[in-house]
């Protein structure tokens, strides 16, 4: 196959017009799951409003997230309470 048969295949017929299409959204939406992931790291500890009922792609993580978050407080909160104890 060479360049001019792909062009063809590619722009010039309905089912070449789809794969385009096609591979348009697929690439899009990889894109947009790459963010979202880039995004869920880098705002970990951003509180939402309560008062928004909003929701989320990766509902699951968001709440791992929390309970790893509420573990991580309360070590640190018995480690003070340690140190406090010693002194």
């Amino acid at each position: 196959m060479d360049f001019n048969e792909i062009y063809h295949l590619l722009f010039e017929t309905y089912a070449g017009i789809g794969i385009l299409v096609g591979a348009g959204i697929v690439i899009s939406l990889v894109v947009c799951v790459l963010l979202e992931i880039k995004t869920r790291k880098v705002y970990r500890n951003h509180e939402l409003d309560p008062e928004q009922d909003e929701w989320a792609i990766f509902e699951d993580e968001v709440e791992e997230g929390e309970a790893e978050e509420e573990a991580k407080l309360e070590k640190a909160e018995s480690r003070k309470a340690g140190k406090k104890k010693e002194a």
